[in-house]
């Protein structure tokens, strides 16, 4: 098994891409922290994996406020000794608000999908320097590598500063041996499915023309990118960039 003996901490994992990423690490030997704001769905998820014959914990976080991570990862260090692995994964879409223009709306997007990476890696590398290692996946989007005609603006920002800020962490503490690597999800069912109906049928075909391999993608495609990069067959990739995107953003 691929992750047998560590320890992860996936942010936004009750539900979505972070339950599959969930359900993929304990598969492969994983000690799964659940964190997440939806208690319900996090604490069924939890005993999904519990019954599977693999160890999972559910924990409240909200990623935009710091005392919940010291919380989470306290209670990670505490229930399973040490922590080698961190998702950021938590984040909302730009079609998650009605005003391309407000800063309220500019302002929860950033807190949560650029902050919250902040500060869970801010939070983490200390007890992975205390280890001598880890590793650090963030999420972005192909929307952090181009620039996109709808949605708020933030959107595209937030996820572009994961991109760079992955970038800062890994030259920054690739001498303590943590890595850190971002993954760019490129359309996928999950993202068509938050579009209205009307612009479904308009712009669904045009998405999927966009995109090389003519296809949506699936949550489990970019789960097993995510394993990837948290696991030692990805010991010497850190700063890295991984589309998973049917080749969008390669023309």
């Amino acid at each position: 098994m691929r992750l047998e003996g560590k320890v992860a901490l996936i942010s936004g994992a009750a539900n979505g891409m972070g339950a599959d990423e969930a359900r993929l690490f304990a598969t492969e030997g994983a000690s799964v922290v659940i964190g997440d704001i939806l208690e319900g769905q996090g604490k069924k998820l939890e005993a999904e994996i519990e019954e599977s014959g693999g160890q999972a914990l559910f924990i409240h976080l909200d990623v935009t406020v710091e005392s919940d991570w010291i919380k989470a990862i306290e209670t990670t260090i505490s229930k399973f000794g040490k922590l080698d692995i961190l998702v950021n994964n938590a984040g909302v879409s730009s079609r998650s608000v009605d005003d391309p223009n407000s800063l309220e709306n500019w302002n929860r997007i950033m807190n949560i999908n650029s902050t919250g990476v902040f500060l869970g890696t801010k939070h983490a590398v200390p007890h992975m320097q205390t280890n001598g290692a880890g590793s650090i996946v963030n999420m972005s989007s192909i929307m952090g590598l181009v620039g996109g005609e709808s949605g708020h603006p933030a959107y595209n920002a937030s996820k572009g500063s994961v991109r760079l800020l992955t970038k800062a962490t890994a030259v920054r503490y690739g001498k303590d041996g943590i890595r850190a690597n971002s993954v760019h999800p490129g359309y996928m069912p999950p993202m068509l499915s938050n579009i209205p109906d009307d612009e479904v049928r308009r712009n669904r075909q045009n998405l999927i023309d966009a995109t090389p391999l003519r296809r949506e993608g699936e949550r489990m495609e970019v789960a097993k990118a995510v394993l990837f990069l948290a696991s030692d067959d990805a010991s010497f990739i850190t700063g890295a960039e991984l589309a998973v995107d049917g080749g969008f953003t390669a023309k």
